[in-house]
């Protein structure tokens, strides 16, 4: 209990990353009153007085959620700071925001449901299940087609559901989580390019793109180190990852196919309508098998990934009281 004292005391944010972390790796989402989901249904209760066909009223929407959502995070930092224990009441902040905004473990979890369904003949629970995953329309997949649909799924997810959170946390604390899962959740609600959401969601799939453009690059970058092949899967990546329409999305489903030696991307199908997705990898055609291989990468890309901006945060801290010091 002193050592976890001292931690606190030390950088209670980065002591918390690391519990909420683990927090998610052990029991995965919330069952009940998760707080992305109640987020998820004030925004929906918003866009009825605030939707319009046009892109001011979508950054109008963007900017009252996802600013509420810092407020939030920093008046509960604050809050947290006058306490009489401060230390460990910004650990305990930390620890808890960290786990309500995490997905990594739901995710993991999700895709080995759909690999163990299809294994046991289950082609139509699979295709059911899978839509947890994925926007696509899986009614027509086969089993290989579900397992690239998980394989990608994971890729992305790990990314943005793992990698996103942290790396703004390490840089901005509370409100950095929440802003974060805030702007992720409404590109997922809003950010899609259909007649109702073109123009209203361009906000929230901009937004989402600019706060993705570091946590994914740190993401295929250490999905790289990891392969044990590091210059090949960079390579391979800078080769093939614009190849996909997301600008995030590319890099991480690109070092994934590269890391895992198979192809990832080709034609989707999204309300009726086909989208490439480019190919992605050099390897041979993924299969449902994969899907196992693809979940473990993401839980050694999630541990390296806290490792890294816990790290990285820590050593700042140090440098700046060294200075501090110093003057």
């Amino acid at each position: 209990m002193r050592a976890l004292r001292r931690a606190a005391e030390v950088d209670p944010v980065s002591l918390g990353l690391v519990l909420g972390f683990i927090a998610d790796r052990l029991l995965g989402d919330p069952r009940r009153f998760h707080p992305v989901a109640g987020f998820g249904q004030i925004a929906a209760a918003l866009q009825q007085p605030m939707y319009g066909d046009s892109r001011s009223r979508g950054i109008g929407y963007e900017a009252v959620l996802v600013g509420a959502s810092i407020s939030l995070g920093g008046l509960l930092t604050r809050s947290a700071r006058r306490s009489h224990c401060r230390a460990e009441a910004l650990t305990v902040l930390a620890a808890v925001s960290t786990w309500a905004v995490l997905g990594g473990r739901s995710l993991q979890r999700e895709a080995g449901a759909v690999h163990d369904l299809v294994t046991r003949g289950d082609l139509e629970a699979a295709r059911h299940r899978v839509r947890s995953l994925v926007g696509r329309d899986p009614s027509a997949l086969n089993a290989d087609g579900l397992g690239r649909a998980c394989v990608e799924s994971v890729a992305e997810n790990t990314s943005d559901a793992v990698v996103g959170p942290l790396f703004w946390g390490a840089i901005a604390g509370v409100p950095g989580l929440l802003g974060y899962r805030a702007v992720n959740t409404l590109d997922a609600m809003v950010g899609h390019r259909t007649p109702r959401w073109e123009r209203f969601g361009w906000a929230a799939a901009r937004f989402d793109d600019l706060a993705n453009i570091l946590p994914a690059r740190l993401a295929a970058a250490l999905t790289a180190a990891l392969s044990g092949r590091p210059g090949e899967v960079l390579r391979i990546v800078r080769r093939d990852a614009s190849a996909h329409p997301s600008p995030n999305a590319g890099p991480i489903e690109t070092a994934f196919a590269a890391g895992l030696g198979v192809q990832l991307g080709g034609s989707n199908v999204y309300a009726g309508r086909a989208e490439d997705r480019g190919t992605l990898g050099d390897g041979r055609a993924v299969t449902i098998g994969d899907v196992p291989r693809a979940v473990r990468l993401s839980s050694r890309l999630s541990w390296a990934a806290l490792g890294a901006v816990v790290g990285v945060r820590i050593a700042s801290g140090a440098a700046s009281r060294a200075r501090r010091r110093g003057c």
